[in-house]
């Protein structure tokens, strides 16, 4: 049993409906339902009555809302207590597949950076900075995930996407001469998904559908053989060794660029969380962004207004 969970729980006994718990807590329906299972075999009790049409507590969800409630909130006044017992203060953080080589020598004095080992998606890490599992994040994240989570994003990494491509052929590929993949797996490939579904509306790149999670590793190079023509490299697979059979070519008009953002809560109140968000990204730049070519998802918090794309009001929530 995790609070993870337990939050979870309480999410559903408020709204009585998965999909709108769901979309509460920024995670997926089924991911939801599962752990809502996961929890009830747990505890050896049913606290859902539902159907098709509609949720309802049971006798023992009832029974056991308010001192889950209670429960949540001494775990959160507990994590507060530990805090204030250390010095430099802890400050956790959690990633998805990049991190700055450089991280501890950034806050080197002002915090005790702790590297959360337990690596999940974008969407996950999200929610854990969210929910106090953690207190920074480096992940990708949308203006309404911003808003979602109630949080706020710095920019501390980009990485320019690539096309790999049979053949020893390395010129540039137009964007709409390129294929990207989209995983049924809309749990682990959430981010990813929600990226190449624009950046294909975007720049007429034909969107394939895989269900075999090869949206990285050997899976994805034999996507490349079987298709024959240059895939849009995902971010997990932007350093991976290439086979001998293939290259990776640079993608123009539009070029796909992955921001990285270093998310904390809005409002964070602890001092070492706010000057370790500001060491992280102290320097950083814009990592080619700014560039007239440069393409980023309309809902991305540092794309330029105006940019290349669809164009938005800056809606960026930024620390």
């Amino acid at each position: 049993m995790e609070l993870r969970q337990l939050r979870y729980f309480v999410a559903v006994a408020e709204e009585l409906n998965f999909g709108r718990a769901a979309a509460r807590l920024r995670i997926a329906g089924p991911s939801l339902s599962q752990q809502i299972k996961a929890l009830e075999r747990d505890l050896g009790v049913r606290l859902f009555d539902r159907d098709r049409r509609s949720v309802a507590l049971t006798q023992a969800g009832e029974a056991l809302l308010v001192p889950t409630r209670a429960l949540l909130e001494q775990a959160d006044e507990l994590r507060r207590s530990a805090a204030r017992l250390t010095a430099p203060e802890p400050v956790r953080l959690g990633y998805v597949n990049w991190r700055p080589p450089d991280l501890a020598g950034r806050v080197s004095g002002i915090a005790q950076l702790h590297v959360d080992a337990w690596v999940m998606p974008s969407h996950t890490q999200a929610g854990r900075v969210a929910d106090g599992s953690i207190d920074l994040a480096i992940c990708w994240v949308q203006t309404d995930d911003l808003a979602g989570y109630d949080l706020d994003a710095r920019l501390i990494g980009a990485d320019r996407l690539h096309a790999i491509s049979m053949g020893a052929d390395t010129s540039v590929v137009r964007a709409k001469d390129t294929l990207v993949l989209l995983d049924t797996d809309t749990v682990t490939w959430d981010s990813w998904n929600r990226y190449a579904k624009e950046f294909a509306r975007d720049t007429g790149s034909q969107a394939v559908h895989i269900d075999d999670g090869g949206i990285t590793g050997p899976a994805f190079f034999d996507h490349v053989r079987r298709l024959r023509r240059p895939v849009i490299n995902s971010p997990k697979g932007q350093t991976a060794p290439l086979p001998p059979d293939l290259v990776r070519r640079p993608v123009v008009d539009p070029s796909p660029y992955w921001s990285w953002a270093l998310v904390c809560r809005h409002g964070e109140q602890r001092g070492a969380v706010r000057a370790a968000a500001e060491a992280l990204t102290r320097d950083v730049g814009r990592l080619g962004l700014d560039a007239d070519t440069a393409w980023l998802p309309i809902g991305d918090p540092f794309r330029v207004p105006g940019s290349t794309g669809p164009s938005r009001s800056d809606a960026a929530t930024t620390a």
